[in-house]
């Protein structure tokens, strides 16, 4: 079983003090629960809005979505992305046979 986080990355309509990249969820699972978490953000993230009167998806790959959001003033554009964990150096290392 894989490590995995889901970013939103701002492209669009954020201001410049809010464009970091945000984790959504990170979580232990398969490819596939993975990609169904990826669309499930992708269903569900507001960023800031109270209401979101539209949502668009457009689908990029199976790990990655453009959302933009549109609310009554403001509309945001976000790349949501799926990462694998590859390497993590608090992982314990292995026991020595001596």
């Amino acid at each position: 079983m894989s490590r995995w986080i889901v970013l939103a990355i701002p492209v669009d309509g954020v201001s410049e003090m809010d464009r970091n990249a945000r984790t959504l969820a990170e979580f232990d699972g398969s490819a596939e629960e993975a990609e169904s978490a990826l669309l499930e953000a992708a269903n569900t993230y507001t960023h800031k809005l109270w209401k979101v009167n539209r949502r668009e998806i457009f689908k990029c790959s199976s790990r990655s979505y453009f959302l933009r959001i549109h609310g009554r003033m403001a509309t945001y554009g976000f790349l949501l992305q799926l990462a694998e964990l590859v390497h993590d150096t608090a992982e314990p290392t292995s026991k020595s046979l001596a």
